[in-house]
């Protein structure tokens, strides 16, 4: 299939497509080629009125506020079936939004997307309230019981890393638990999302379920961070923003789930398979050109194995080829912006400046587009600032250990706490360090092996709430007691 050549790029609001209310729009580049690759609505504070205002009436008595749970299932499983039947147009809209090799969005970000879907649609009919029996009141007894009740209109706030996948991660339990969402993508990956919304209608979503509005941050997403009319925000994104919404939304007493920062230890112990460890660290540290908030920056190896682990990840940066997305040999393609890759390369210099050894990239990058070679990084130290903050693009650094207990102390020396890996073939020691680190996913033997069933979020800095699994749905709704005297 050859790639789309137009792409949606308007608002869906109250189930019609609309421009932005003031005609204004914004150009999305390709990251590959610094190309306009469409023209997206620009939205403002009164298109987020709009489209708060559709997911409020649908959701305060509307027909979505008396559909029963399995029938919302059975709207997110034919969404599923959608999503599952374009999902080459899909894979060939995120690769050209994102500069993503074609086969990551095939082999990751698709079949991830359908099976969340598919994973809350069996959530549907089973949210559950509890009975509780208590010694009574007054002397007389009492029937205690609760029940879940969606929390209302959600705002989902979504990163431009992985649109699709993250947000399915937050629309699904959403509309699982009976809320009604306006969701506004990144203006940096505003296409697939909104291609989204379409299938949405198509399959059969009341008109205001699912409204999206396009935009920049500080305009549309301020707004509705802001907005009365939004019970709950789920947003993923840099630490930095989420400290804001957290405090526009307190105000309200809006409920939040934050998935933020990263800057994950992958630590390589003595006794680890070398071969399998490798491959996993470099897949930890390149995939998504390392733009994932999970990304294993920081590759913590025990001395013994050092100068090996130093070598092959050397020689598996070197060996990646960068190019277009749509070219089966391409491993990597290009950052999301030019502002993303100018921040990445001069976190590389950083690196040099302050005496780290640079082992594997700084050669020459495509003429065109926002490259950034795979570099790897030796000698590094806490203080450093390739060691301190989250770089978000194709940067690893790597540092010796000599004890169990010096690994866990560099990998909790962090303000993040999102996730880690850990490669030793001996089971007690990977359930004996695995609590020891400070983070909220720990993965032995591979790296963020993500799945719908397990809950996603992170420690410290890294953000509050789950995304994913059981516990996300619990972040939608809210449980009511009902007590009565007999």
């Amino acid at each position: 299939m050859s790639a789309p050549t137009s792409y949606p790029s308007r608002n869906f609001i109250a189930g019609e497509w609309r421009a932005a209310i003031s005609g204004a729009t914004f150009a999305k580049l390709a990251p590959t080629s610094g190309a306009v690759l469409a023209e997206v609505a620009n939205s403002s504070a009164a298109d987020v009125d709009a489209a708060v205002a559709a997911a409020r009436v649908q959701f305060d008595g509307g027909e979505w506020s008396r559909l029963p749970g399995a029938e919302r299932g059975r709207l997110l499983n034919k969404l599923a079936d959608l999503l599952a039947r374009d999902a080459e147009r899909f894979a060939h809209i995120l690769a050209m939004e994102q500069g993503r090799p074609l086969m990551e969005m095939r082999m990751l970000d698709l079949p991830m997307s359908i099976d969340t879907l598919r994973y809350f649609a069996g959530w549907a009919d089973k949210l559950e309230g509890r009975q509780i029996p208590t010694a009574g009141f007054m002397g007389r007894p009492t029937l205690n019981y609760t029940i879940r009740e969606a929390i209302g209109v959600a705002a989902l706030i979504v990163p431009w890393n992985a649109p699709l996948m993250i947000g399915i991660w937050k629309l699904a339990p959403a509309l699982a638990a009976g809320c009604t969402v306006v969701l506004k993508p990144s203006e940096d990956a505003p296409l697939a999302l909104t291609a989204l919304a379409g299938l949405a209608a198509e399959a059969g979503f009341p008109a205001g379920v699912f409204n999206l509005v396009n935009g920049m941050g500080p305009e549309a997403g301020a707004t509705l961070v802001k907005h009365p009319g939004v019970d709950k925000i789920s947003f993923t994104g840099s630490t930095e923003v989420g400290r804001i919404i957290a405090r526009e939304a307190a105000p309200l007493f809006k409920r939040l789930t934050l998935e933020l920062g990263g800057k994950a230890p992958q630590i390589i112990c003595a006794d680890a398979n070398l071969d399998a460890a490798i491959m996993g660290v470099a897949m930890g540290l390149f995939v998504n050109q390392g733009q994932t908030c999970a990304a294993g920056t920081r590759i913590l190896v025990h001395r013994s194995r050092y100068d090996d682990v130093v070598g092959a990840l050397a020689g598996a940066a070197k060996s990646v080829t960068l190019g277009d997305p749509l070219d089966a040999n391409t491993r990597m393609g290009a950052l999301i912006n030019a502002r993303h890759r100018d921040r990445v390369a001069a976190l590389i210099q950083s690196g040099i400046a302050e005496g780290a050894a640079l082992v594997a990239g700084g050669e020459a990058l495509p003429e065109n587009g926002f490259f950034v070679r795979p570099t790897v990084f030796a000698g590094g130290t806490p203080q450093m600032r390739i060691m301190r903050e989250e770089i978000f693009g194709p940067v690893g650094v790597v540092v010796p250990f000599d004890s169990d207990e010096e690994a866990v102390q560099l990998a909790n020396d962090t303000p993040f706490g999102l996730s880690a890996s850990l490669w030793t073939q001996d089971i007690a020691r990977a359930h004996t360090l695995a609590p020891k680190l400070r983070v909220g996913a720990v993965a032995i033997n591979g790296w963020s092996p993500l799945d719908a069933r397990l809950p996603w979020g992170g420690y410290k800095d890294s953000g509050v709430g789950r995304d994913l699994s059981r516990t996300a749905l619990d972040a939608y709704t809210e449980e009511k007691v009902v007590s009565v005297v007999m």
